[in-house]
């Protein structure tokens, strides 16, 4: 950001325009490479063809990522984020406002629905990412296996959870992120999405209530 005089005589700030064509540029990287990794995969996708479906020089590619696996990370971290901002699951407002929630049963709803839109997003290049970790080990080398984000997100969501008047005390916090962990997973929300044909409203419903049966005391 540039900074220039208002009217008041205060310094202002004004768009960058070389930073907003950057930004944008990267935007048009990612998209064309999650759109050719997910229709023929990780292996013969070439970045050659990653800059022609993005409309800009493949010397573009390389300076902005380096390589193809540096590219494909931005591609499966930004799937999960659903933007490329640069800030984790459980800062992001969703996430925040989620954990706010006054009652069990209200911030499950509302971490179920976060939880789907980024399982909506990340459910095709599931078994993209499989392929490519199994064929690269420097591609698996890049989430690293321990400890696992996605256990550490339910854990504080578990211990969010646990602390609201309607939790149920008999559960504790391991067995309550243990079920946050299983029920949304992106193993099983395949298995109903893609394998079964459920709607993701469908599993949004079905992993809600299941989980509020399991956590919550004024479930019926």
């Amino acid at each position: 950001m540039d900074a220039v005089k208002g009217s008041d005589g205060q310094n202002t700030k004004r768009p960058n325009k070389q930073a907003e064509r950057s930004r944008r540029t990267r935007e048009k990287i990612v998209a064309a490479a999650r759109d050719l990794f997910v229709a023929q995969g990780y292996g013969v996708t070439s970045l050659q063809e990653v800059a022609d479906r993005a409309g800009v020089a493949v010397q573009t590619v390389y300076f902005v990522f380096r390589n193809k696996r540096a590219l494909f990370k931005d591609v499966v971290d930004t799937s999960i984020a659903g933007d490329a901002e640069p800030v984790a699951t459980m800062d992001r407002d969703w996430f925040r406002a989620a954990c706010a929630e006054p009652t069990a049963a209200a911030q499950l709803r509302a971490h179920v629905r976060g939880v789907c839109e980024i399982l909506g997003r990340v459910a095709p290049i599931m078994q993209v990412i499989a392929a490519a970790s199994a064929t690269d080990p420097e591609i698996a080398a890049q989430w690293p296996a321990a400890p696992d984000p996605r256990y550490t997100v339910q854990l504080a969501v578990a211990e969010s959870l646990l602390s609201k008047p309607d939790a149920r005390a008999d559960v504790d916090t391991a067995h309550a992120a243990d079920l946050l962990y299983g029920l949304l997973s992106p193993e099983l929300y395949l298995i109903l999405v893609r394998d079964r044909g459920w709607s993701p409203d469908a599993w949004e419903r079905w992993a809600c209530a299941a989980l509020t049966a399991q956590l919550c005391t004024d479930y019926e």
